[in-house]
Order: structure tokens, then C-alpha cells, then sequence
């Protein structure tokens, strides 16, 4: 047989379709051909979080029903894949299961491929995202709470009798808005539903791409806590993170209303931005008006962290880096200082 040397060889080997996804930031999905340069060092990793790569490998056979991987790796420090790393999980998956995957694992086949540092169980809310986006790609039915939320979404149920809404019913709303028309009945949901409901929806809405009205109507609750005396900072933060899949023009007047606020630009609101929005960095002066406001929230920590995760994302790297030698403000300037003495204590 001969020698394996990435994921992207044994799976193609296997003779199974398959799909990558990134888990860390948005649940969204990596082409094939994108994560065959990022095995073979050609490319940095896309979406790095925490200096990882924290991916799900999902493949399939004509039975349609896909086996999963959830899987970790660390980069080094350009981004990229350690390549001995990904071969000793390869040499894992032939030890459990052999170099054929789709063929159907036994128990102890399952406990030895789950025994190596690299696989890792995805919290539950992410569980459910991905669950119902990889059942909506491969079009296979939906979860057994699917039709109940949906009926919720009309209001038929009444606004406060969400109790018995189950997420994976939302989540699988959320992965399937061109549906039924599912998007229609969630943008006029939206002003009426209580928080418990809303905050599940918004978290599900920041791993979709928002078809122009919802996304329009979500951009009208953020202006409206924007203009608000007293906004609710972690609904706008909620709110920024579901806009992470927007497309619409209003998306950037939001993000630009909140980082030219020091009241708006609390650290919540600023995490969700970098965490889920960070795509909208990448015009220098907003990428510096971020930090600025990073540093004026006075947690040099979180500066530190976000800083250097921003910076790992291979389109910020060259936008965040020139901002080190650059001339900002006083306040700015300290805290980019303060990063590099903490960069330097810990070499």
C-alpha cells in the first residue's frame, strides 16, 4: 500500500465525497482543492482560532449518511499546518480502522481512533449548527424538532411559549432559510420573539449566509440600539456576530456607528467582531480604529489575544503587522507597546 501523507490523500483514497469545515470561527466550509495547498505547507490555514485549526472532516458514501471527524491541530507560527502532526493522526486512522473508511466501525474500532490528541468534542450549540448544516448540504431529513420551531416562528404558538423550542429545531431552521420560505417567517419573528428564543436564532444566524431582507432587518435592530439611550450592549453584540454572513451595504455603516463609539465599542461587542466579523478588518484605517478601541477598553490581556489571533488570519496578517510601525494615537501606541514587551517576555 502505498504511503499516505495528508487527510486529503486518504480520504480521496477512500473513494467517499467528502466536505472540510471550520468549527473555530464560523461553522463554514473549506474547498477541497483550498485544504490540499493547506496540507501541503503551499498555504496558511484560512480561519485560524487560538494559533489552531479546529475543522470537521465529514465524508460519505452513496448511502448518503456521513461519518465525522471533529479534529485540532496547532499552527506554527505563519499559519500553517504542522505536516508531522497531521501524519501522526493518519497513522492513527490506518492503526484503527485501515486505509478503506467506508466501511462501518466497530465500538473498539470508535474507542481507539478517539484515543489521539487531535480529535475533540465541539460544545453543544456548535454541535447542532453543524449537524444541521452537513444534514441540509447532504439533504437528508431534518431533526425531530424541525417542524415545531418552525411552527413557532409563525407565531401560531404564541411568542412566550418557546419553552418546548428545541435548538437543533432552530439550527436546522437557520441551515435551511431558503426552505419553506424559513426566512420570511424569522424576519418577521424577529421584534417579537423574548430573549431566550432570539439569542438561540442570532447564534445560529452567525454561521449562515443572510439572504438581503433578513439581514436588512437585523441591521434595523442593531441601528436601533445604536441610537438607543441606554443600548443593550450584548444584544448588539449578538446582533453583530449573526450579521457575520451578511452581504448588504448597511452592514458596514453598523460596524462603522459602533467603532466610532467608545460607548458602543464595549469588549463584547468587540470580540464578537473579531470573532465571527472579522472580514470587515480588512481596510487598514477600520482594522486601527478597532484596536483603538481594543486598547480603550483598559483589558491589555484581551488586546494581547485578540491581537495576536487577528493577526494569524492570513488576510488581517498583512494589515495588522504594518500597524506595529505606524503612527497612532497615544493610547493606541501604548497598548501595541505593552503587546511587545509581552510578546518578548514570553520568547
Amino acid at each position: 500500500m502505498e504511503t499516505l501523507h495528508t487527510l486529503t490523500e486518504l480520504l480521496q483514497n477512500s473513494g467517499c465525497e467528502y466536505q472540510i469545515y471550520d468549527l473555530g470561527r464560523r461553522i463554514q466550509p473549506i474547498e477541497n482543492t483550498l485544504f490540499e495547498k493547506v496540507e501541503k505547507g503551499l498555504q496558511a490555514y484560512p480561519y485560524p482560532v487560538q494559533r489552531q485549526a479546529q475543522l470537521a472532516i465529514a465524508y460519505w458514501n452513496e448511502s448518503q449518511q456521513p461519518w465525522i471527524w471533529f479534529l485540532k491541530f496547532n499552527l506554527d507560527e505563519r499559519g500553517l499546518l504542522k505536516q508531522a502532526d497531521v501524519g501522526q493522526f493518519i497513522k492513527f486512522v490506518l492503526e484503527a480502522m485501515g486505509s478503506r473508511l467506508s466501511s462501518e466501525m466497530t465500538d473498539e474500532q470508535q474507542q481507539k481512533l478517539a484515543n489521539n490528541p487531535y480529535t475533540f468534542k465541539p460544545n453543544e450549540d456548535k454541535m447542532a449548527v453543524f449537524h444541521s448544516h452537513i444534514r441540509a448540504k447532504l439533504n437528508l431529513e431534518t431533526s425531530q424538532y424541525y417542524e415545531h420551531a418552525q411552527h413557532y416562528f409563525t407565531g401560531d404558538l404564541g411568542w412566550n411559549n418557546w419553552q418546548t423550542v428545541g435548538l437543533q429545531g432552530i439550527t436546522d431552521i437557520a441551515a435551511r432559510l431558503s426552505s419553506q420560505q424559513n426566512h420570511i417567517a424569522v424576519r418577521k419573528a424577529l421584534p417579537s420573539l423574548p430573549n431566550e428564543p432570539l439569542y438561540a436564532l442570532l447564534g445560529a444566524l452567525e454561521h449562515t449566509q443572510l439572504p438581503e431582507k433578513l439581514a436588512q432587518r437585523l441591521c434595523d435592530q442593531a441601528k436601533a440600539q445604536i441610537e438607543s439611550n441606554q443600548p443593550d450592549l450584548f444584544l448588539l453584540s449578538a446582533l453583530v456576530r449573526a450579521l457575520s454572513g451578511a452581504q448588504t451595504e448597511s452592514v458596514t455603516d453598523i460596524y462603522q456607528a459602533i467603532l466610532n463609539s467608545s460607548r458602543l465599542s464595549h469588549q463584547e461587542v468587540l470580540i464578537g467582531i473579531a470573532g465571527r466579523s472579522w472580514h470587515w478588518l480588512t481596510d487598514p484605517k477600520t482594522a486601527e480604529l478597532f484596536l483603538l478601541r481594543l486598547a480603550e477598553t483598559g483589558n491589555q490581556a484581551l488586546f494581547n489575544q485578540l491581537f495576536a489571533d487577528l493577526v494569524m488570519l492570513p488576510e488581517l496578517r498583512v494589515v495588522m503587522l504594518p500597524l506595529l510601525h505606524s503612527n497612532p494615537s497615544p493610547q493606541l501606541a501604548q497598548a501595541l507597546i505593552k503587546l511587545q514587551d509581552h510578546a518578548k517576555a514570553g520568547q
